[in-house]
């Protein structure tokens, strides 16, 4: 028996847990939001030192005594740019900068088109990654970038900062996957793709395995390889083969483990590396819980109800079907379209076809977003649905019919810093000699609710038809020429 912590910074806050290596029990937590900057604040830019007040006011009141090793889990979409010497070159860019979109569209075709990024690190570059951050820096801070020897991400920093700054600098293969500079297929760094985006080489951390350490403090506490949000969060779940997670917000994304690296010509799927040894090829969309709320304010109502709304229509809302694509769409690939609502008919104009018009146009939009894995053969026995959406009792009982699998609705907590607490579980017994280094700890799974597709099934799979013979309408080969 023994105690390891688990660390999540987010992109606001700091938490931390503190487990049981045995039974994963949660024995203590702490939080603490990240300090707001003075004056007026750049979007999408940060001091990471702000990360390390959180961090500390966070472990406070003696909260990791006892605790004999410590993952880390981060916000991924970060990067930090290092000198020689290790300081920061300029602030930290973070988030789903827009700024970098021009940059991310350049690179596509300095390499030669979305196939060619497919081929060389099984993703296409947008905005948010790291890669494209590097390329704006070097197209509008050409002084800043060419100072530039090491670039970091904000987990492999805030390991390299607890370990005391060595001269080793560590990730792991989740955090890696990505970037935009390495390959979860090959398993290895693309230099000559940072030279394209940055202008020249610069030093990348070592890649470590999944239950390797990246080190010892010389307080004698390990530290475990850390890892990115998403990949600590399956962790936290204790995803496997079969499992997918669907993540309601904004905008959604699929993703599922799988044993190997998976590509889609077109770049639909971003083939990442997860925290356990496997991989988990990721397909977002533009578009999900925003077409709720759309809906919502069109009918001056809330998400809770709309969703009461919806549940007084029946499957097929009458003929209403709503195409979600408000922001345009990733899955299928249609930036510029807009959405579209079709079906409209006297007996279909009325509030509640239409609130069950948008849920059922958000699931079907998450549909096409899973079948994609689908279609790659990845497996998928039961989904995992994220985001404080997941609790309304319409997507809750829609689900299941058109995803056509279980669909388990965790009860909330914190999954990222739940699966670095795991993580640290299992390098720890890595290095003592009692876990294998293939298998990590197995810990209960959280509680959950778990609903089935009904005897209503057939009707679902009605519904899905005629949203895909809108779609093949509107958008007529989405998914074959879209790529």
């Amino acid at each position: 028996m023994g105690i390891v912590a688990g660390l999540d910074s987010s992109s606001a806050f700091t938490r931390i847990v503190v487990c049981d290596t045995e039974t994963g029990a949660v024995l203590r937590q702490g939080y603490a939001p990240h300090p707001q900057p003075t004056g007026e604040a750049v979007p999408h830019e940060t001091d990471p030192q702000a990360w390390l007040l959180s961090l500390g006011e966070a472990a406070g009141g003696g909260l990791l005594e006892g605790v004999e090793a410590i993952g880390v889990s981060a916000q991924q979409h970060g990067v930090l740019p290092l000198d020689a010497q290790g300081a920061l070159v300029r602030s930290a860019l973070i988030g789903n900068d827009k700024r970098g979109q021009v940059a991310a569209a350049d690179l596509i075709e300095a390499l030669g088109g979305r196939q060619a990024w497919v081929e060389a690190v099984g993703s296409v570059p947008h905005s948010a990654q790291p890669i494209a951050k590097l390329a704006w820096l070097a197209r509008n801070e050409p002084e800043a970038a060419r100072r530039v020897a090491v670039v970091m991400s904000p987990h492999d920093w805030l390991v390299w900062q607890l370990l005391g700054r060595p001269a080793r600098r560590t990730t792991d293969r989740g955090g890696a996957s990505g970037t935009g500079y390495w390959s979860a297929a090959s398993g290895s760094y693309r230099p000559d793709l940072v030279e394209l985006a940055l202008g020249h080489r610069a030093l990348l951390p070592e890649v470590l395995g999944p239950a390797e350490a990246a080190g010892t403090t010389p307080e004698g506490l390990l530290i475990s390889a850390g890892t990115g949000e998403t990949m600590a969060a399956a962790l936290g779940l204790g995803m496997g083969p079969g499992d997918a997670v669907v993540s309601l917000g904004a905008s959604g994304s699929v993703m599922a483990v799988h044993r190997e690296a998976l590509s889609e010509p077109g770049g639909l799927i971003t083939s990442l590396a997860d925290a356990a040894g496997m991989h988990l090829p990721v397909v977002n969309t533009s578009n999900a819980v925003r077409a709720l709320r759309g809906t919502a304010e069109m009918l001056g109502t809330d998400l809770e109800g709309l969703s009461e709304l919806a549940l007084k229509s029946t499957p097929g809302a009458h003929g209403l079907v709503l195409l979600p694509y408000l922001e345009g769409e990733r899955t299928p690939n249609l930036p510029h379209t807009a959405g579209t609502l079709s079906g409209l008919r006297r007996d279909s104009m009325k509030p509640e076809h239409l609130a069950r018009a948008a849920f059922e146009g958000m699931l079907c939009g998450l549909v096409d977003a899973l079948d994609v894995l689908r279609s790659r053969r990845v497996e998928i026995r039961r989904v995992f649905l994220l985001g404080a959406a997941a609790e309304l009792p319409a997507v809750q009982a829609f689900a299941p019919g058109l995803f056509g699998t279980q669909v388990v609705v965790p009860a909330p907590a914190d999954y990222a810093a739940l699966g670095a607490a795991r993580q640290a579980a299992w390098a720890l017994g890595v290095a003592r000699g009692t876990l294998a280094p293939h298998t990590p700890p197995v810990w209960p799974a959280p509680s959950a609710q778990v609903f089935e597709p009904d005897e209503e099934y057939p009707a679902w799979q009605g519904v899905r038809q005629q949203y895909v013979a809108t779609r093949e309408q509107i958008h007529p080969g989405a998914f074959q020429t879209g790529a």
